[in-house]
Parts: structure tokens; C-alpha cells; sequence
């Protein structure tokens, strides 16, 4: 679930790349904020059907997270999740921004995030315990500005919040995931995460 709450009006239509884009954070969001259910698992590799070829990073990051969920079931991901994320102490992968570009949990990033988030018209959802810098959390705001603004303004809102709040520690995630020991799942989400964030970076660059 995600940790932000949306204030902003529904969304216009999207043409195909935006639609895309969307399709993946949802995606992203949906494997980190809490383990996959066997529905999910079962959709993934209809979805690597689709998005997953050879001719590409985030092609073949589609296809090795497909194999996974068709060698896995929920209660074994779930474990997983657990084992990885939720460990009583310091967890195995950190999934919060602040701890891979602070050091530390609840940091600095956390209360620029707040700021942006507040300018942005997006607050924390009720219930949610996770700080806003969760990857899942970021990932679903990230899916919201694309949905409310595929217009110029609103590429120029999601290039800002991406650069200043997923760039800096993307990529570390990745190599914390595919070094995680003994996982089965989790791993296999590293080039997805890697690759999918490269092409945003490089799409951004070009803007």
C-alpha cells in the first residue's frame, strides 16, 4: 500500500509511453511494499510475456523476473520479504532512500521529501507506517505525476522529484537486492529495478 495520500485532480489520458511508465512503477510499487499474494505472483509473467525480449536490459529483466515467480510461491515470498526487509534490527536490504544517501533512516532526505510531497499537494496515508521514503512509496508518487501530468509541467514535476529523490540511491538498492544472500525472488528484481531506472535517468537527461 502505498504511503502518500493524493490531493490532486483524476488524471488525462495517456498515450502508450506514459501509460507504460505508469504500468512499471505500479509494478515496482507493488513488489516492495509488501510481499506479492499469489494473484500478483501469478500476473508476472503475463507481464514479462508482454514487456520481456532479448533485445534489451529491461527486456531481459522482464524474463528473469518471470522465470521467479513461476519458481516461487506466495508463502515462500513472503518469507523472503520478511527475512530481507523486515528483520528485527538492521535489515539485510534497506528499502528507504535516507539510509543509502544519508546513512541513516529519518534523515535530512526525509524532510525535503516532506517538503516536495506537501508542494506537490501529496500527504502520508492513514495507517501507513513506513516513512515516505520507501521505495514503494516513492514509486507510487511517481506513477501519480504521470497520471496527472504528461504535459510539460508536469514532466518538469517528474523529472525534479525523480532526480532528487530516486536517482541518488537507485542503484544501490539494486546492488544491495542482487547481492542479497540466499534469496530466490528478491534478487531477481535487481536488473528490473536498475535497468527500468536507467531508461527514466537517461529520459530525463534528455529533457
Amino acid at each position: 500500500m502505498s504511503a502518500v495520500r493524493e490531493r490532486i485532480a483524476a488524471a488525462p489520458v495517456l498515450n502508450d509511453e506514459d501509460r507504460a511508465r505508469a504500468e512499471h512503477y505500479a509494478v515496482l510499487s507493488r513488489l516492495f511494499a509488501s510481499a506479492p499474494d499469489a494473484d500478483f505472483l501469478d500476473k508476472l509473467p503475463a507481464l514479462a510475456a508482454t514487456w520481456g525480449n532479448a533485445d534489451s536490459a529491461l527486456g531481459q529483466a522482464w524474463l528473469m523476473l518471470g522465470d521467479a515467480a513461476r519458481g516461487i510461491n506466495a508463502e515462500q515470498v513472503e518469507e523472503e520479504y520478511t527475512r530481507l526487509f523486515l528483520t528485527i534490527g538492521r535489515p539485510e536490504v534497506m528499502l528507504f532512500g535516507s539510509f543509502y544517501i544519508a546513512g541513516f533512516l529519518m534523515e535530512e532526505p526525509v524532510v525535503e521529501l516532506r517538503a516536495d510531497l506537501a508542494e506537490l499537494g501529496l500527504g502520508r496515508r492513514l495507517g501507513i507506517t513506513e516513512s515516505e521514503d520507501h521505495i514503494a512509496a516513492l514509486s507510487d508518487v511517481m506513477r501519480h505525476l504521470i497520471v496527472t501530468g504528461p504535459d510539460a509541467a508536469g514532466l518538469a514535476r517528474q523529472k525534479a522529484f525523480f532526480a532528487g529523490h530516486l536517482a541518488p540511491w537507485v542503484d544501490a538498492l539494486a546492488d544491495a537486492l542482487e547481492n542479497a544472500a540466499d534469496s530466490r525472488f528478491y534478487s531477481r528484481t535487481a536488473g528490473l529495478v536498475r535497468a527500468y531506472f536507467e531508461i527514466e535517468r537517461l529520459a530525463f537527461e534528455m529533457l
